[in-house]
């Protein structure tokens, strides 16, 4: 029987501020040392008050306007009590039954909510010949702001889950309020997999839910889902039943494992936190101002980019997947306007840009394992480098050459070409002469083109383009021999 797969996410990413949810302890991932960032509130040592932290408010309300959500007019943190080693005070400060933003939408997927918590701290599970022995706790992460976004069921398979997850990253990015590395935990993800038939009498009912955690990048989301799904109809293929329950994701046997059996809200015992007053968000923050001031999202720029610079929606999905990128391309954009090339090439200044930005630039990056915090190249020597190429001044190969002593030095490209004296010959007289010297010494190509025998031609372009040490225009040698070699 051909089931339907029903899923929802639940995101959890931490927050960029100054300081941790409700005290003035650092919020610092990058942390190395444990148990540093620390403080007697966010340990939960007794007789200690947690004050808010506005500028996370302030962030959890720019991604629920950014979404499309309703912002809450009364909002209140309430506590989950459950207890467990990373949870200092044996119950987290988070919201439940009146969160900062309901509903909104993202690439057709609903969304139930979006809402502010605390974040744990870590595990550091040390082994001894492959066997656990000692289990330590680094409160550093603990009391870190946490927005967790929860979709109703919509989703209907492992590669729109892995899609909905790539765009809302990207937004938290492009927003500035979280770095979404996953790599660092700066953002997880959950997964809810519920299976149904269908036959008639049960196709509208939803299946039993099973929740997979442990999810720490798209790869494994996309994974885990797909296995929970064929773990699931092998089960009822059997006609046994599924279990409703918590399931890990392994990521080296590539399979979800039972954790425990899963928890309901009742479980947690939510009450309202006795030590935070309700939030009246609307009043605090000028709602339709921030509306206004949003950045511009991922989407929008990708339309953009395809009308203002001409690029393909695949060359406009390349640049915005990498916030870094998109800000250097555009950047540099902004300088090749400036200036007019009348002897503009087949090809745009901003495709060449383009292209010698996702490839050239980035190879000699990802050769060196170089990140645009390091590069010694500005956007606005890259445009004029591009200018060079689309003003016929350089070709391809002298731009290489140019492009790498960019690289390494920080050098402005015309002071490379005046120094290394890289600039297209571009006189038709001196090329000329050169090419019949070409001639002169290749007898036997200029016989076999004479027969009909075309590739000599691209031979003699060849021989021509390296007596002119790479610096000659192709098209206008091509076009001197084919004269030179029509005459009698």
């Amino acid at each position: 029987m051909e089931y339907i797969p029903t899923i929802g996410l639940e995101v959890h990413a931490e927050l960029k501020t100054r300081t941790k949810m409700f005290c003035d302890s650092p919020n610092d991932a990058d942390e190395k040392h444990p148990n540093t960032n620390v403080c007697p509130v966010c340990l939960g040592h007794p007789g200690t008050l947690p004050v808010i932290n506005k500028s996370a408010v302030e962030h959890v309300i720019k991604v629920g306007l950014a979404l499309g959500g309703k912002i809450a007019d009364i909002s209140k943190f309430d506590r989950k009590n459950y207890f467990y080693p990373d949870l200092p005070k044996a119950y987290q400060i988070s919201q439940y039954d009146q969160p900062l933003v309901q509903g909104g939408e993202l690439l057709g997927v609903r969304l139930i909510r979006v809402h502010l918590e605390e974040d744990t701290g870590t595990l550091v599970h040390e082994t001894r010949d492959q066997e656990p022995e000692t289990s330590l706790v680094d409160f550093n992460r603990a009391g870190v702001p946490l927005m967790e976004l929860v979709t109703e069921p919509d989703i209907k398979s492992a590669g729109q889950a892995v899609a909905f997850g790539k765009e809302l990253r990207l937004i938290l990015r492009y927003l500035g309020v979280s770095d979404a590395d996953m790599e660092k935990g700066h953002m997880r993800l959950e997964a809810n997999v519920s299976l149904s038939d269908q036959r008639p009498e049960t196709r509208d009912k939803l299946g039993t839910k099973v929740e997979v955690k442990n999810i720490n990048s798209f790869k494994a989301l996309g994974s885990a889902i797909e296995y929970e799904i064929k773990r699931q109809s092998e089960l009822l293929e059997k006609g046994e039943k599924i279990k409703q329950e918590t399931r890990g994701w392994d990521d080296i046997k590539q399979k979800t494992f039972s954790q425990r059996t899963k928890e309901e809200a009742h479980d947690y015992r939510y009450f309202p936190e006795p030590d935070l007053p309700p939030l009246e968000p609307t009043k605090v923050f000028d709602i339709e101002d921030m509306k206004r001031h949003l950045s511009e999202l991922p989407a929008q720029k990708r339309e953009r980019f395809q009308k203002e610079f001409a690029l393909s929606e695949k060359q406009a999905a390349a640049l915005i997947d990498e916030k870094n990128l998109v800000d250097f391309f555009e950047a540099a954009a902004s300088e090749l306007a400036s200036e007019e090339n009348k002897n503009a090439p087949e090809k745009s200044a901003e495709e060449l840009l383009f292209n010698y930005l996702t490839s050239d630039l980035v190879g000699l990056m990802n050769e060196t394992e170089t990140d645009f915090t390091e590069l010694k190249i500005t956007p606005q020597q890259f445009a004029s480098l591009i200018n060079l190429i689309s003003g016929a001044k350089i070709m391809s190969r002298q731009a290489k050459e140019i492009l790498r002593k960019m690289f390494e030095t920080g050098e402005h490209p015309e002071e490379i070409l005046a120094k290394e004296g890289l600039e297209t010959v571009s006189d038709e007289g001196a090329v000329r002469i050169m090419i019949l010297e070409v001639i002169k010494e290749n007898p036997q190509a200029v016989a076999d083109f004479k027969k009909g025998k075309s590739a000599s031609l691209q031979f003699l372009v060849g021989k021509s383009m390296a007596k002119l040490r790479g610096r000659g225009n192709p098209e206008m040698i091509r076009k001197i021999l084919e004269e030179e070699l029509s005459s009698p």
